[in-house]
C-alpha cells in the first residue's frame, strides 16, 4: 500500500492531501507542517474585534478550484461588497479610479490623450518575438506604451506580486496575456475576436480586467485552511518539521526534527522553494541551486483600525495601489472593512497597508515605530488621514511571494529535467504553476490525479 508524505501544510499541501484522500482513501497519508497551525499564507487573526488577513485576502470566483474545495468541506463563501469593484491608483499624489470599461477609459485622467491613443494603437503593433522571455515592462512598453506601463501595469505587478515589472517574466507571470498575443496577434484583436465568438454563443466575452468577484469566508481565509485540515483528521500533523529526505529500499525516508523518521513511497514538497532546496541539496545539488535562487521579497502588513468619524473620506472601494513613479514608500492600501462584512467592529473601519516588496525591501527591517510613521505619512498625503489609529497590528513576511522573473521558465525546465531520475517525488507549491490560491488548489488536484494514477 502507498504511503504518501506531503511536506508543508499551507493551502497547497492541505489541498493536495485532501484530493489524495478523496482519490485514494486506502492510502496512508501524512501532511507535515512545521508550524502549529494550518494554512501558510492563508492566515487570519482576530484582535479586538478586527478580522485581519496576514496574507491572501480572498479568491476570485471566476475560477472554481478553491470554492469547489470550500463547498466540499462544508463552507459557505462570503462575497465581497459590490462597491469593492471600485479600485484606485495614485497619480500625482491623489487617488484616481481605475476605469472599468471603454467609456470610463476614454474619460480617465490616469492617461493623457496621447497615452490613450497609444493604447488604441496597440491594434496595429505587430506580434513580438515569441521566442524571447520578455519582461512585463518590455511587453507593456512595446504593446501599450510607456505611460500605460508606469500608470497601470506597474501598479498591477505591485498588487499581485509586490514585484518589479522590469524583472517579472510576462510569459510566466501572466501566461494568458502571452497566449493572447501569440494566438491572435495582439490584445485588442484578441478581445474583439473573443467577444464576437462569445456573442454568437449568447455570452458576453472577456473584459479588460481579471473578471470574477472576490470571495472569502466569514472569519477569513483561515476558515478554509482549518476546515481542510479538520477533514484530514490525524493525517494533518502540525509541529512536524522535516529536516531531510533520502532514498530507501521501499522509496523514501523522511527525517523529522527530534530524530524520528517516516517511511514513504511518495513524497510531495509543498513547502517554499528555499526549504525544498535545502531538503534536496544532499540528493541533487544542481536542482537545489535552481530553486534556491527563486526570489521572495519581504513584505510588511500594517493593519490600522479607525473610528468611522475620524476618516476624512468614505471608504467606498477596494483600496489603492501606488505605481513606482509616485515615489511613495507604501505599495498600497486595502480598505478591508469596505471589501467584506465583519472585518471591523461596529463603528470602526479597517485599513491594511502593504510596504516593502521588491521595490523597497529594506522597509520591512524597520522598527514598528519607524514603519508606522512612514505609513501614516503616506496615508495622510494620499487620503488626508491625520487621526491617530485606534488599533494597530503589524506583521512581517521575510519571504512573501515567489517572483517569476525573466528566465524562470527555463530554470523550471532545467529543474524538472534534473529531478526526472528521482521517482515518486512531487512538487506542489506557489513557486510552481502560479502564485494565486486558485492556481495552487487547481494544481494540487492535478498532482493528486497524477500520483493516484
Amino acid at each position: 500500500m502507498a504511503r504518501v508524505v506531503v511536506i508543508g501544510g499551507g493551502m497547497s499541501g492541505l489541498s493536495l492531501g485532501y484530493f489524495i484522500r478523496q482519490m485514494r482513501p486506502d492510502w496512508e497519508l501524512a501532511v507535515l507542517e512545521a508550524e502549529n497551525r494550518a494554512g501558510g499564507k492563508a492566515w487570519t487573526v482576530e484582535q479586538e474585534g478586527f478580522v485581519i488577513e496576514r496574507g491572501v485576502n480572498g479568491v476570485l470566483d471566476n475560477k472554481p478550484s478553491t470554492l469547489d474545495l470550500a463547498e466540499s468541506v462544508g463552507l459557505r463563501p462570503l462575497r465581497s461588497f459590490d462597491t469593492s469593484r471600485k479600485r484606485f491608483v495614485v497619480k500625482d499624489g491623489r487617488l484616481v479610479k481605475l476605469p472599468e470599461g471603454a467609456g470610463e477609459f476614454l474619460k480617465t485622467p490616469l492617461l493623457s490623450p496621447c497615452g490613450k491613443l497609444r493604447v488604441m494603437a496597440e491594434l496595429f503593433v505587430p506580434r513580438g518575438d515569441l521566442s524571447r522571455d520578455e519582461s512585463l515592462e518590455e511587453f507593456a512598453t512595446r504593446r501599450l506604451g510607456r505611460q500605460t506601463l508606469e500608470r497601470l501595469i506597474d501598479a498591477m505587478s505591485t498588487g499581485i506580486y509586490a514585484g518589479d515589472s522590469s524583472r517579472l517574466s510576462l510569459k510566466s507571470c501572466f501566461p494568458r496575456i502571452y497566449e493572447l498575443e501569440r494566438d491572435y496577434g495582439g490584445l485588442i484583436k484578441a478581445m474583439l475576436t473573443l467577444q464576437i465568438e462569445a456573442r454568437k454563443k449568447g455570452g458576453k466575452g472577456p473584459g479588460a480586467g481579471p473578471g470574477g468577484t472576490l470571495t472569502s469566508f466569514d472569519r477569513g481565509m483561515s476558515e478554509l485552511a482549518d476546515a481542510v485540515a479538520r477533514s484530514l483528521g490525524s493525517s494533518f500533523r502540525p509541529g512536524h518539521c522535516v529536516e531531510g529526505v533520502e532514498p530507501a529500499k521501499y522509496g523514501w525516508l523522511v527525517h523529522l526534527k527530534g530524530g524520528k523518521s517516516m517511511e514513504a513511497t511518495h513524497v510531495a514538497f509543498a513547502c517554499p522553494a528555499t526549504q525544498a532546496g535545502n531538503l534536496l541539496r544532499p540528493l541533487n545539488p544542481e536542482a537545489a541551486d535552481i530553486i534556491s535562487n527563486i526570489y521572495y521579497p519581504p513584505v510588511a502588513v500594517v493593519a490600522l483600525g479607525f473610528r468611522k468619524g475620524s476618516l476624512p473620506r468614505e471608504l467606498d472601494g477596494f483600496g489603492f495601489l501606488c505605481p513606482g513613479r509616485e515615489r511613495r514608500k507604501i505599495l498600497g492600501c486595502l480598505w478591508d472593512s469596505s471589501i467584506f462584512k465583519g472585518r471591523a467592529p461596529e463603528g470602526y473601519e479597517l485599513l491594511r497597508v502593504l510596504a516593502g516588496g521588491a521595490r523597497l525591501p529594506q522597509l520591512v527591517t524597520l522598527s514598528d515605530e519607524e514603519l508606522l510613521h512612514i505609513v501614516r505619512k503616506d496615508l495622510g498625503d494620499l487620503m488626508g488621514l491625520k487621526a491617530a489609529p485606534d488599533f494597530i497590528s503589524i506583521f512581517r513576511w521575510d519571504k512573501a511571494i515567489p517572483q517569476y522573473e525573466v528566465g524562470y521558465a527555463d530554470s523550471m525546465e532545467r529543474f524538472f529535467r534534473s529531478m526526472a531520475p528521482y521517482k515518486n517525488l512531487y512538487f506542489r507549491c506557489n513557486w510552481v504553476g502560479g502564485v494565486s490560491l486558485n492556481d495552487c488548489v487547481a494544481n494540487s488536484r492535478s498532482v493528486a490525479e497524477s500520483m493516484a494514477a
